[in-house]
């Protein structure tokens, strides 16, 4: 499965670039990761809430790293899903700061079990694609303003399964 989103971020494209590459900061925007820890040579562990409140981890690896511009890693061998990808960083234009585009590939296992599984993800709010878009929402509201802004309305943010239980506004009775 590929996965692409982007975003542009009002900061400049070397203070972004670093933030990122800071492994160990991305569990502060990527609300399904409990943490990456640096390991050394490039090499990081990393431990994310999986399926039914299980944790999964693996180990990754940089394997291309130009400063201000890219970080591209894949995971190690025994990775329960295995995955790659890249984070690009260019300038934005107009001079509107950064323009971050993220690219990930996940090798799914199961076949047509994998492939249903993914279905019940995206209709319970938890695809990946998904995740990855809200993920840079998140990574931009940190660089911007330092923190993750959450709404009182809905502090879990946009999960289909909130939404689905949604009722429509009705008029105040007076």
């Amino acid at each position: 499965m590929d996965l692409h989103a982007a975003i542009t971020i009002n900061r400049p494209r070397e203070e972004v670039y670093r933030y990122w590459r800071d492994v160990e900061n991305l569990p502060r925007f990527m609300t399904h990761l409990e943490s990456v820890e640096t390991t050394g040579d490039g090499r990081s562990h990393w431990k994310a809430k999986g399926p039914l409140k299980r944790t999964v981890e693996w180990e990754a690896e940089i394997v291309e790293d130009r400063p201000g511009e890219l970080v591209s890693w894949r995971s190690l061998k025994g990775a329960l899903v295995g995955n790659r990808g890249f984070v690009h960083f260019s300038d934005a234009p107009g001079g509107r700061g950064t323009e971050v585009r993220v690219k990930l590939i996940y090798d799914l296992p199961g076949g047509k079990v994998g492939t249903a599984g993914m279905a019940l993800a995206r209709l319970l709010g938890e695809h990946p694609e998904q995740q990855v878009r809200d993920d840079l929402r998140r990574f931009k509201q940190v660089m911007e303003t330092g923190e993750v802004v959450r709404s009182e309305g809905s502090p879990e943010g946009t999960l289909t399964s909130r939404q689905v239980r949604q009722r429509p506004a009705q008029p105040a009775m007076r």
